[in-house]
């Protein structure tokens, strides 16, 4: 066996390791309900100028990524995104939303939602937290 060290994998192949570890989760717990979700803002141009993704699975909604340009911010647009990912998640039939932000990124924005602080991971990266929230819905 022969170990490959990258730091410029394919899509395809996290892709792959992704999916093998999906099959093992839905054989352990029995939720095969599983979908991404991305949310995607273009200008006229067709460039993404803001966005969200995440996933559902098993009753819960995951954002992963929400980010808008420097340029669109404070104009509402991660408000709703993270309202129309809410709606979204909530029509796929999940109880609650979990999202995490760095300390440096955006921690107050999230509790102004009603995201209230789980869990909190210090020195991720060095010298900031990475702060995980939760939302019922």
């Amino acid at each position: 066996m022969e170990f490959t060290i990258t730091d410029d994998p394919t899509l395809s192949d996290i892709d792959f390791l992704d999916e093998r570890i999906y099959e093992f989760n839905v054989a352990q717990t029995g939720y095969a309900d599983g979908r991404k979700l991305a949310i995607l803002v273009r200008d006229a141009q067709e460039a993404i100028v803001a966005g969200l993704w995440g996933w559902t699975w098993g009753g819960y909604g995951e954002v992963r990524t929400l980010w808008v340009d420097q340029a669109l911010r404070r104009q509402g647009i991660g408000a709703r995104l993270l309202r129309a990912a809410e709606d979204e998640v909530r029509a796929r039939g999940a109880a609650y939303m979990l999202i995490a932000t760095h300390s440096f990124q955006a921690p107050e924005f999230y509790p102004r939602f009603g995201y209230r602080r789980i869990a909190v991971v210090p020195g991720k990266p060095r010298g900031h937290e990475d702060i995980w929230f939760r939302k019922d819905l």
